[in-house]
């Protein structure tokens, strides 16, 4: 039976993808789950509607990640850390940290970033972390720490 995939399913097919699948697997998964349609005429001209829908938000959530890009590129966040007489440091910016400065400053609202810090950062200097968005798209935070006075 063939039939149009209207979600991803890992190692099977893509959304909009048309395939031949067996027709229990089609009956008693695809169809109650929603994951596929059959192929008719109808359903074509649907998934074309849906299709181009898709291209569209896919085209606007990517000017929206690129839009964030060039917001996060140009804030550098500063950071101030107690030391004592010998230059030990006390505390440490962490990821949490981070990200609450960026909400703070309106640059990240509620989207979901992933920020490549293995660890804590415990030293005074300067610092670029590459943050994933979404989609392949990487981001370069510039973060100062400074000394508190």
């Amino acid at each position: 039976m063939k039939v149009i995939f209207l979600e991803d399913i890992k190692n099977i097919a893509k959304k909009f993808e048309i395939k031949e699948v067996s027709n229990g697997y089609a009956r008693n998964f695809l169809f109650p789950n929603k994951l596929a349609e059959p192929v008719t005429a109808a359903t074509l001209k649907k998934i074309e509607i849906m299709k181009a829908e898709h291209e569209k938000g896919e085209a606007e959530l990517q000017k929206h990640l690129n839009a964030m890009v060039s917001e996060i590129e140009a804030v550098t966040l500063v950071f101030t850390l107690k030391a004592d007489k010998s230059g030990a440091v006390f505390g440490s910016i962490n990821k949490e940290t981070i990200l609450k400065a960026l909400r703070e400053r309106h640059v990240v609202t509620k989207e979901r970033i992933e920020m490549d810090l293995d660890r804590p950062i415990k030293e005074f200097g300067e610092y670029t972390i590459p943050i994933d968005l979404k989609r392949g798209v990487v981001a370069k935070l510039r973060i100062k720490v400074e000394k508190e006075e």
